[in-house]
């Protein structure tokens, strides 16, 4: 199996994307000025048992989808990338999983979640999932909300989490308060 690597830009900080031969292993947001992230390349290297090569232009279909979906467009990724889950396992990947279910625009609580992964009871391990996700912004933990409706966190930046959430509810509402009746 051979892995490589692109760097991509968002509007938060680059980010790291990280290929498999059966597709997306992982996008990890750097938070660095050093877009090689080489902390970040070698952790997941570690983790995948496996050097990560440099490969420049191997994200252009996943950037290009980054910049539709900042544009305001309902990209379901999962749909439109292969996603390599090795890096997920047990109730975390049923969790993910059921977190793509999520429609573009709307939200459900860590509770829901855990009901529709077939676990009720297990709000705090979807909220362990998803911080532990390798997969930021395509597999959409933004969505994911508290039960009260707030968002709660996002790593060490819920202030993205609100980006997020505000980004599609009004992108959706647009779309919405733009379609003509009976549309």
């Amino acid at each position: 199996m051979t892995f490589h690597h692109d760097i991509l830009t968002t509007p938060f900080s680059p980010a790291l994307a990280v290929f498999s031969d059966e597709g997306l292993v992982a996008l990890e947001l750097t938070d660095e000025a050093d877009l090689e992230a080489p902390w970040l390349l070698e952790g997941l290297s570690r983790r995948l048992g496996a050097v990560i090569e440099a490969d420049p232009g191997c994200g252009e279909e996943l950037q290009d989808l980054l910049e539709s979906y900042f544009e305001g467009e309902p990209v379901r990724f999962d749909e439109r990338v292969r996603l390599d889950w090795r890096l997920v396992s047990g109730f975390a990947l049923t969790a993910l999983q059921a977190i793509c279910e999520i429609p573009w625009g709307e939200t459900a609580a860590y509770g829901e979640i855990a009901v529709h992964a077939g676990s009720p009871g297990a709000a705090r391990a979807v909220g362990s999932a998803c911080r532990t996700t390798p997969f930021s912004i395509v597999v959409p933990v933004h969505r994911v909300v508290r039960s009260d409706g707030s968002p709660g966190q996002y790593g060490a930046h819920p202030e993205r989490k609100r980006y997020l959430i505000d980004l599609e509810a009004d992108a959706h509402r647009r779309r919405r308060n733009s379609a003509g009746p009976g549309e």
